[in-house]
């Protein structure tokens, strides 16, 4: 029994040693990052793709590079990364980690999150609404509990597109019916405009004219336009107008049309948009087709198929720079890069992201000894965004 007194004491004298030592290590750690011996580690990098896609959902892999300046690896109760990626303030996907251990050097860490396809038809109402642009914002965050200090990564970019831009146009097509006894063409159409209307939650309009001309002697009534659009044979809208137009014999007369795209139509669309068996990863084709009833001097009406005037256009968005292949004569949206910090005092150094994931102890790390929180902001030159790459239109 003495014995086991012994060693019970021995081993209890040990295991407060232990506790006291470990306690005054992790002072000692903790002293050195207040004291700025020891640096924060931070957000270097965010590296974004689309996974698999289904009709509810669209998973977002990020590859997220953490800069650890410090010649040994953290690993500490409380560390914690958040992410977020948003387009005009609509919240696409957001995500992050806990209990994370960051090795010396860059540290890839790499999850999923799950984008919510209905986040898509507001996002777009958003895009129309705002004239085709769109500030593409991600945000990441990575901060210590027991420290209480935490590093920031911003980056916004502004995207423009022109979808309907080339609709207008002062080519002269002509109308031709293709039926006997009917001398072709029975009208021309010399000009065309659209622009978007008023867009809703339910529905985005475009709203056409087109200037049509009568080379006949007697005078000819469209009694009705009609429209199908679709994106990736997605139908995404269809209808007619409801007014009578009469062209005068050697006249003009300016034909009204509002084509409507179904918002509820956008979730479907983008999941054929991403799927590349589809059309290509990211590519769509959206086509707009016209016909017109078109009731001739003898009281007869023809549905006279409009081919000449069937609008086409091909949108690629490589949002997150996963290498599209963007063809010839592609036409680029603008677009500019900006950087920005949510809080916090700036350390006064940027961490440029190479659009590359990067293996642990290599690239260069931005280090930052003070305190309260840091913001790394990073700056994007050349062709490289290193995550972020605008939508895209090409005829």
């Amino acid at each position: 029994m003495a014995l086991d007194r012994i060693v019970s004491a021995l081993t209890a004298g040990k295991l407060r040693i232990a506790v006291v030592a470990l306690a005054v290590v992790a002072a000692a750690v903790g002293g050195a990052f207040a004291l700025g011996v020891l640096g924060v580690p931070s957000v270097a990098a965010v590296n974004n793709s689309f996974g698999d896609v289904t009709n509810e959902t669209t998973v977002v892999e990020t590859d997220l590079v953490v800069s650890n300046p410090n010649p040994i690896g953290v690993g500490l109760d409380g560390v914690s990364i958040d992410y977020t990626v948003s387009m005009n303030d609509v919240e696409m996907a957001s995500g992050g980690r806990e209990g994370v251990s960051v090795a010396s050097g860059n540290s890839s860490i790499a999850f999923e999150t799950d984008l919510d396809n209905d986040a898509i038809p507001p996002w777009w109402t958003s895009h129309v609404r705002n004239d085709e642009r769109t500030t593409v914002a991600i945000d990441a965050r990575i901060t210590s509990d027991l420290l209480g200090r935490g590093t920031n990564l911003t980056r916004t970019r502004q995207v423009e597109t022109d979808l309907i831009g080339a609709f207008a146009s002062e080519e002269t097509r002509p109308v031709n019916a293709d039926a006997p006894l009917v001398d072709d063409p029975v009208l021309y159409v010399n000009e065309t405009r659209g622009r978007w209307g008023t867009v809703s939650e339910a529905e985005t309009p475009i709203e056409m004219e087109f200037d049509v001309y009568n080379p006949n002697l007697e005078p000819y009534v469209v009694s009705e336009i009609g429209y199908d659009v679709t994106m990736n044979d997605v139908e995404m809208g269809s209808g007619s107008t409801d007014s009578e137009y009469v062209i005068p014999s050697y006249g003009s007369e300016t034909v009204e049309l509002s084509a409507a795209l179904r918002n509820e139509r956008l979730d479907e669309w983008w999941v054929t948009h991403l799927n590349e068996s589809d059309n290509g990863h990211q590519v769509s084709d959206l086509r707009i087709e016209f016909y017109a009833v078109v009731e001739l001097p003898s009281g007869e009406e023809l549905t006279v198929p409009l081919d000449a005037l069937t609008y086409e256009e091909t949108i690629e968005t490589d949002i997150f720079d996963e290498g599209l292949d963007r063809g010839e004569g592609s036409d680029a949206g603008n677009s500019t890069d900006s950087d920005g910090s949510d809080d916090g005092t700036s350390d006064g150094e940027n961490t440029t992201d190479d659009g590359e994931n990067t293996s642990d102890g290599g690239g260069d790390n931005t280090s930052d000894g003070g305190s309260g929180d840091d913001n790394t902001s990073d700056d994007d030159s050349g062709d490289d965004d290193g995550g972020l790459l605008p939508l895209i239109v090409g005829r």
